[in-house]
């Protein structure tokens, strides 16, 4: 299978990188030149436009920011791909903008995964990235072989759009218990009992939390909030705009997770 990957990243590269030494035939596209500079060494092949890369790919991986990257994208890999390609959306996105992509995809013969990952960095360079697929099971299976280049676990959730919204709720949950352990340390300093004593036995019972531990034990969000608070913003919106069309209520999860939001200084 030949791979094109578009997001460089500092997600999105190692997960290109893993694929590349797993040996597929890969095609890069980035729109600086710089960010192409890391995979000198490689074997993989650059691409002067996104319609080039997609004509040399069967499976063209996104890992861009956000819907309107990926909207930008469309057109280009649309006039490269031939019947029987894939397009694998790796971003955080709402659902629909999946959908709307496998709309116009349909129409030529392209299939589109929607593949959001969790993990980061760090796990991409690992191969331990979790990688949740929505789509025609079929679609996903064949795209399967890649995904394990950089995760060690690959769940087809369901049909097109839903490894989004399993993303997005994952993220509305990662952002209510960091405003919960927030709180929760900042209460323990007012009730004289040390942050780091209390994150040291929280951690071995029933209240920990990949988030408590994301904090440490300084009690602050100030750090997360830096690096990811925008983003986790974003994917709260995202999450309330679905439950508004299934006129579902986000009850305490959504609670936490503005309070979370405003202490970082980034409400919804």
């Amino acid at each position: 299978m030949r791979v094109g990957f578009i997001g460089l990243g500092s997600q999105g590269g190692p997960m290109a990188r893993r694929i590349i030494e797993a040996g597929y035939p890969t095609t890069l596209w980035a729109r600086r030149p710089a960010t192409l500079e890391p995979f000198a060494d490689t074997p993989a092949k650059t691409a002067p436009s996104p319609t080039e890369l997609a004509a040399a790919s069967d499976l063209v991986c996104l890992c861009v920011v956000g819907d309107k990257d990926v909207e930008e994208l469309t057109d280009g890999l649309l006039a490269g791909l031939a019947p029987g390609g894939v397009i694998a959306v790796h971003s955080t996105v709402h659902p629909d903008t999946c959908r709307k992509l496998a709309n116009r995809a349909g129409a030529q013969g392209v299939s589109v995964v929607d593949a959001p990952v969790s993990g980061g960095g760090p796990a991409a360079v690992k191969g331990r990235l979790l990688v949740m697929a929505g789509g025609d099971a079929d679609v996903v299976e064949g795209c399967r072989p890649v995904f394990e280049t950089y995760a060690d676990a690959v769940v087809h959730v369901g049909d097109l759009g839903s490894g989004q919204t399993t993303k997005l709720l994952n993220n509305l949950l990662f952002t209510a218990n960091l405003g919960t352990a927030a709180t929760a340390l900042s209460l323990a300093t007012a009730l004289g009992v040390s942050p780091q004593r209390l994150t040291e036995v929280v951690a071995r019972s029933s209240g920990n939390s990949f988030a408590l531990n994301a904090i440490g034990d300084t009690g602050s969000l100030d750090r997360l909030a830096g690096l990811a608070g925008a983003l986790l913003q974003k994917d709260v919106r995202l999450v309330v705009d679905l439950a508004e069309g299934a006129a579902a209520r986000g009850g305490a999860v959504l609670a936490a997770a503005d309070a979370a939001l405003t202490l970082m200084e980034h409400p919804r």
